[in-house]
């Protein structure tokens, strides 16, 4: 499959929440298409480069920094669609499945296009015994996060998979303060149980445990 892509500094996970304030023509455009015709884009992770589109050099006669990203990246679903004012979006984007690039292609005005394979969804694999500790202690903070905030900016949302190895482990990825090759890594592990296992030593080498 053919999408465009989005390189960002942070990584979206599969059924994670992305919000976005977009300004640049080249993703404005791209952001309208996606949205009239209901298809995602590509959230991929920079390696090189910024999310704004730079010069090469600082002069108008220079060309641009060609951004560098992950080969693997997660499809964004566009939800909430808001347009504030002319030249501005907002907009807040579900995570779907993750794909794998191919090729990629950079178009004469900055966009990016990519030649995609998508990458099996994570089969249902139940929370065992031993990570269970890792549900109860992203429940609780979640509670004491409902305690402050409005229900609709949660960072978590339901529906609430707690004995889903693969859900669990996305949700506290998304939360734990990673280095972005790491998350990257863990994202890209196709066991679920393997990434939950990896999550829980985190919490663990953070000193993270049930109350």
């Amino acid at each position: 499959m053919q999408i465009p892509l989005f390189p960002l500094q942070s990584l979206l996970f599969p059924d994670g929440r992305l919000g976005l304030r977009i300004f640049e023509p080249r993703y404005l455009d791209m952001v309208k298409r996606c949205h009239e015709r209901g298809e995602p884009f590509g959230v991929v992770a920079l390696i090189d480069g910024g999310e704004v589109r730079q010069r090469a050099s600082g002069s108008e006669d220079a060309g641009f920094v060609r951004e560098r990203f992950q080969l693997v990246g997660t499809l964004a679903h566009i939800g909430l669609f808001e347009r504030p004012q002319p030249g501005l979006m907002q907009i807040l984007c579900r995570g779907g499945q993750r794909f794998r690039l191919h090729s990629s292609e950079c178009l004469p005005h900055g966009l990016w296009m990519g030649e995609a394979e998508l990458i099996n969804e994570d089969g249902a694999v139940q929370v065992p015994a031993d990570l269970r500790p890792a549900a109860r202690l992203l429940q609780g903070l979640l509670h004491r996060l409902e305690l402050g905030a409005a229900a609709a900016e949660l960072p978590i949302q339901p529906p609430y998979l707690w004995n889903d190895c693969g859900w669990l482990a996305n949700r506290w990825c998304e939360l734990l303060p990673l280095p972005a090759e790491e998350k990257q890594r863990l994202m890209q592990l196709e066991n679920p149980l393997l990434r939950l296992e990896l999550v829980a030593d985190q919490l663990e080498g953070l000193g993270i445990t049930p109350d």
